[in-house]
Formats: C-alpha cells, structure tokens, sequence
C-alpha cells in the first residue's frame, strides 16, 4: 500500500521506517503540512498519515476522497483537526495513536512546573554572563502546595503520581473518575473549586467544544493572585489573550506553555531568520516569568517509536480488514 505521510521531519522518517521494516509500505514522505492546498499531493495514495497541525477539514477530506484516498492515520492522540463526520460521509476511516508515552508528557511538564518555580531558564541565562545574584530567583517549596490537574486520563494520572511524591495537595477535575488517581488521596472537585484554590493549575483534558478557552478571563479571575498555569496538552484550552492580561496584572504569576492555538503557523519549524508575526506570542515571550517550549513534551525515544511501531499496525489491520481498536468515528 502506499503510505503519503505529510509534515515529516527527519525523526519521523526515521522511527516511521524503522516501524515498517516488515510491512514494506510504500512511504512516501511530505515536508508540508496537510490542507486544501496540499491534499493534491497525496493523489493514488489510498492512505494518509497526518500529524497535529494538518488540517483534514470537510474541503481537504473531499479533495483527498475524490483521490481515492480511504485512510487517514493520525500519528497522535489529538483529533481535533480532523472533520470525523465528513470524513465517515466520505468514506474514509480515521486511526490515531491514543496513548504513544504518556510519561514523556508527564514528566515534561513536572519540569515546567520545577523551571518556572525555581527561575532555573533566568538563573541559566544570568551565570552564562557572570551574574551570581540571586535576587528575583526565589521560588517556594511544592510540598504542601494545592495543584490543581484538569484532566485525569492516562497523562494526568501519572502528573498527579509524581506531584504526589512531591507531597502536594491534589485538586482534580475530570468527567469521568479514574480510581487510580483517587486511590492517591486526590479529590475530585467543581472547576470554580480547583481555580479558586490551587497555587498551580496543569491541562491535560482534550480540546472539545466544551473545553476550547477553558482558561479565560472569567476563570482566570477565579484563580489565586499569583498562581501558576501549565498547559501541555492542547493550545486552545487557553485564550492566549486573557491570559496576558492575568500575566500584566500579576493574577497569574508564572505560566508554561508546550502548546499554543495558532502554533501550526510557527512549531516544528526554525523561523530564527523571519520576523513573527503573531503579536499574542511574540508579547507572551517578554514576559520572564513565561517559559514557552514548541510542542516538545511527547518529543522522547520512546514516545517516537510508539507512534511510528502503533501507526503501522494501526494500517496494518484496516488493511487486513481486522478491527482496530484505536479506529475513531464522529
């Protein structure tokens, strides 16, 4: 079968050909993003591997559908960015790869959370020009601190193990109830609740119609004066806009972002040579108490090879005509 797989860096050809060594697909990879104006790409491709800012929207679908196209295998857990109910009218069949590492998650944003506290990126940057001071570099102790985690699936069950061990206090919030992270002595609560009360705030729920700007300004008006606010999970939870508001008024004292709503227009790529010019972020990376990374949490040797080794079986058995369990419909 022939595979266009489409925003490919040098990684993901690597780990993705390693994982069809024994398939032999005919892969053929794409340095552009999915989108209207690329499906014409993936013309006599009967399936297409797309990652998190492709857009498989109803015109791009129906460009690819009249190509013959009939798979869409996401090489991630979001899905946000595909139209599941066109795609189900069309004929296509949409796969995803819902759980790759999720400790390459959790643990990057346990290191938001420690950078952003302790000052370590200003303390880096001071020492490198010989500056020993340690005015403005004093964080606080975590033991003892209330974090509040929106979200418990697989991700936050395992941030909430770890600030656990911490000796934090642990506010949850999620729909649906995992025992694990309530054997841990977590309580599950009311959003108000968790922004009222918690010294750090962490995403890990999906982006839906109910959560897109979860964090805006009424809810950041909620919060604790000072408190901080992580998210690695996806960029439209937050509206970047109120956000700088909360962070000029100080009512959001430090914030760490892996992921950002528009950042399909600048991660993954180096525009170290152009000039930016969404103003939102560019204001958000003035600020010193903001620690901003390019959608690097899932980025570890093992997340790369779990999605690569899960997005060829996932071909593999809508192939062969087996159930696939990780097959998502509208």
């Amino acid at each position: 079968m022939k595979v266009a797989v489409f925003s490919t860096k040098v990684y993901d050809r690597k780990f993705l050909e390693v994982a069809n060594t024994q398939h032999k697909y005919e892969l053929a990879f794409f340095d552009p993003y999915l989108n209207k104006d690329t499906a014409i790409l993936a013309k006599g491709f009967p399936a297409v591997c797309i990652f998190v800012n492709d857009q498989a929207d109803a015109t791009t679908l129906e460009i690819l559908a009249a190509q013959d196209t009939e798979l869409l295998a996401l090489r991630c857990a979001g899905f946000n960015n595909v139209d599941l109910k066109v795609a189900a009218e069309l004929g296509i069949r949409v796969v995803r790869v819902p759980a790759y590492s999720p400790y390459a998650v959790a643990e990057h944003t346990i290191a938001m959370i420690l950078c952003l506290n302790r000052k370590i990126h200003r303390a880096y940057n001071r020492v490198r020009e010989g500056n020993f001071s340690l005015d403005g570099l004093m964080g606080f102790d975590l033991r003892d601190r209330t974090v509040g985690i929106i979200g418990t699936g697989k991700i936050g069950a395992i941030v909430s193990q770890i600030l656990k061990g911490f000796g934090c206090h642990l506010l949850v919030h999620d729909v649906y109830r995992n025992p694990q992270v309530e054997a841990l002595g977590a309580k599950y609560v009311e959003l108000p609740e968790i922004f009222s009360k918690s010294d750090i705030i962490s995403l890990h729920c999906p982006l839906m119609s109910d959560t897109h700007h979860l964090i805006n300004s009424n809810a950041i008006e909620q919060m604790k004066t000072g408190v901080m606010l992580i998210n690695t999970s996806r960029g439209a939870l937050i509206n970047a806009k109120d956000v700088t508001k909360g962070l000029k008024s100080g009512k959001i004292g430090s914030l760490g972002l892996d992921v950002y709503e528009k950042e399909s227009d600048l991660f993954f790529e180096d525009l170290s040579g152009t000039i930016i010019q969404d103003e939102i972020f560019l204001r958000l990376t003035t600020f010193h108490n903001v620690l901003i990374t390019g959608h690097q949490a899932f980025f570890t040797e093992e997340a790369l090879h779990n999605i690569a080794s899960t997005t060829i079986t996932n071909i593999t058995e809508v192939l062969q005509g087996v159930a696939c369990a990780n097959e998502i419909t509208a």
